[in-house]
């Protein structure tokens, strides 16, 4: 990624209500977990609403209590690029398209 508009970090406790349900025994973060993050960070840089996301991609698993950073660039007219990663590999990359985008 070449610009870096805007980036936060995260970890997903092993108390999330979602773990339970989502393999037991081994629980990993569901991506619309992930994608929840997401949503929320583009709201808190751009003071905008995800409508859209026409390319997602799950790379590889976040296990609960792994840190995780969340990097968005991009702008309102051409689409946001996420990309979340933890030190040792992507985790999900994709494009998203917003509304209401205050800045």
């Amino acid at each position: 990624m070449n610009d870096v508009n805007f980036q936060t970090s995260f970890r997903i406790g092993a108390d999330h209500p979602a773990l339970p349900g989502h393999f037991p025994g081994q629980p990993v973060v569901p991506g619309v977990v992930l994608l929840d993050r997401v949503a929320a960070a583009v709201g808190a840089w751009k003071g905008a609403t995800v409508i859209g996301m026409p390319q997602v991609k799950f790379v590889q698993a976040l296990l609960p209590n792994e840190d995780a950073e969340l990097r968005l660039e991009g702008s309102a007219s051409a689409g946001i690029r996420f990309h979340i990663c933890r030190a040792d590999a992507v985790i999900a990359t994709g494009l998203l398209e917003i509304a209401g985008c205050g800045t």
